[in-house]
């Protein structure tokens, strides 16, 4: 019997250490902790429940064979995060680099596969440094399976990546496919091909920082949802979106104490939005104003800042927050914009977090780039997502709404429940300027040149007082109601109350095609 506890214990000792005490030192000098280290920061204390500790990989070629360490560089189990059930896994990058082979992937599978059954949020913690070569297409077909799962629980099971290292290669798409996706900086790092394949490829000389770092991810491809300064924070951000959201698309998020913002935050609305429709603002403190104190979590806010979107707290509940901001460019819908919001309102739509939405829009961006890019394309994901989308639709028009994205921006006419304007509200085809350069092009070319100026004046007045108003919308119901700004949170509130049963039932089929 002891012989017996003695190798338990040995090869329990062997799947701990992981790489060895000298490569664990040198990754702890490099300012990360360890796989075990991180989930147990993750999860709460003495709940985690480790799985497959003992598995080791089957490969024999490039000295393999004599390299088979319990674990398989990759800690896998599930534990409790606030008190609520979650499965997780983390690379360790003590082992092979974090590299992933069969074993190592079939382990993320059978968590994945928990996840499923259970009914639990899946988080992966990454860090490895891709395919393991020496096992060649096992390594390929380990990602593939792992690829799968991600697609098959996605909508199903929330699914969040923290990057806390490298992950190159193929390695970068189970991340994408994931819900929401941390980036530690600098740290971490994700591309398909490294510098050294893009220099010997294209000629050009980056960084991996440049190439594929968190401000890359975050800023520029949009990859990267939020960027955090260590290990810890990026756990304590994981810990934090989980509260806002359920455990599976059968469940609703918790609840939570409501946290009204004082007082005389809805008499500050109205002085926070200038009439003037050419006037920036920055839309940011009018979310802080409507949901509950300290709870907005701003999603992609270093990606397309003319929409912003989040996670917060009404009256307690979960939503999600969609944005015009006019603080950049304008407010306008551009390529980048569009995909963002498109991708947030689906997200908060399979996990059956009602959407807030703030209307203060010209329309969508002009030029060539925006039109050779697919604005058209792009576009249509946002219109689609809001059409699509069965949780409760609650929307406020605060300034313009402008041409199509009047639309685009969760009309009741792609399903909204609630709509809702403030008094300057301007709901039309276009600004006073642009209409009566189109309508009145004739009088203005006939006029003489020094009464032509205060022509146009006068007539983009008279437009402007018939047209740009929300009491058309109103009459013909497109409107709910033109109510105070003071009143927004409550109206929002008694709406979200409401709207707590909603059922909307959809025509059976497989799937919809979205816009690419």
């Amino acid at each position: 019997m002891s012989e017996r506890f003695d190798r338990w214990s040995v090869l329990k000792r062997q799947s701990r250490e992981g790489g060895g005490v000298e490569r664990v030192g040198r990754h702890r000098a490099a300012g990360k902790l360890t796989a075990r280290e991180r989930l147990e920061a993750f999860f709460d204390p003495g709940t985690f429940s480790e799985t497959d500790p003992f598995v080791v990989h089957r490969a024999d070629k490039f000295g393999l064979a004599e390299r088979r360490i319990p674990g398989d560089g990759v800690v896998t189990g599930w534990g409790e995060v606030d008190g609520r059930p979650v499965c997780a896994f983390a690379q360790d990058a003590t082992v092979f680099g974090g590299a992933l082979g069969e074993a190592h992937a079939q382990k993320i599978v059978k968590v994945m596969e928990l996840a499923r059954r259970a009914g639990v949020p899946i988080v992966g913690l990454d860090d490895s440094g891709g395919a393991r070569i020496q096992e060649g297409v096992l390594s390929l077909g380990g990602y593939g399976e792992v690829f799968f799962r991600n697609v098959l629980l996605s909508g199903v099971v929330p699914q969040l990546s923290l990057i806390l290292g490298p992950c190159a290669g193929g390695a970068v798409y189970s991340p994408a496919i994931t819900d929401l996706v941390v980036m530690v900086r600098p740290a971490a790092q994700m591309f398909i091909t490294g510098p050294d394949v893009v220099r010997a490829v294209t000629g050009e000389e980056v960084t991996m920082e440049a190439l594929g770092g968190a401000d890359a991810h975050a800023g520029l491809s949009g990859v990267s949802h939020f960027t955090v300064g260590s290990d810890r924070e990026a756990i304590g951000l994981g810990r934090r979106l989980l509260g806002y959201l359920p455990l599976n698309n059968l469940e609703e998020a918790p609840l939570a104490e409501p946290r009204p913002p004082p007082e005389s935050a809805g008499a500050e609305l109205a002085r926070l939005v200038p009439e003037d429709p050419g006037a920036a603002y920055d839309v940011h403190a009018v979310i802080d104003r409507l949901v509950d104190v300290g709870t907005f979590l701003e999603v992609h806010a270093a990606w397309a800042p003319n929409l912003v979107v989040g996670l917060a707290r009404l009256d307690g509940r979960s939503i999600g927050v969609v944005a015009n901001n006019p603080a950049g460019l304008a407010g306008t819908l551009d390529i980048n914009a569009s995909t963002k919001g498109a991708r947030f309102v689906r997200f908060c739509d399979a996990f059956n977090l009602p959407l807030v939405t703030l209307v203060d829009v010209p329309g969508f961006l002009p030029g060539t780039a925006q039109e050779h890019g697919g604005i058209i394309r792009h576009g249509a994901k946002l219109l689609y997502a809001y059409a699509e989308a069965t949780v409760p639709l609650l929307t406020v028009i605060l300034r313009k709404a402008y041409g199509g994205a009047y639309d685009v921006m969760c009309s009741k006419h792609l399903g909204g429940d609630l709509n809702l304007a403030w008094p300057t509200a301007e709901i039309a085809v276009m600004g006073a300027d642009g209409a009566v350069q189109i309508l009145y092009r004739r009088e203005l070319e006939a006029a003489a040149p020094a009464e032509r100026a205060a022509l146009k004046a006068r007539l983009s007045g008279e437009y402007a007082r018939e047209f740009l108003n929300p009491y058309l919308a109103a009459e013909r119901g497109y409107i709910d109601d033109v109510i105070d700004p003071a009143e927004t949170r409550a109206r929002l509130v008694a709406g979200l109350r409401f709207l707590a049963g909603k059922r909307d039932d959809r025509p059976g089929r497989k799937h919809g095609n979205i816009p690419l």
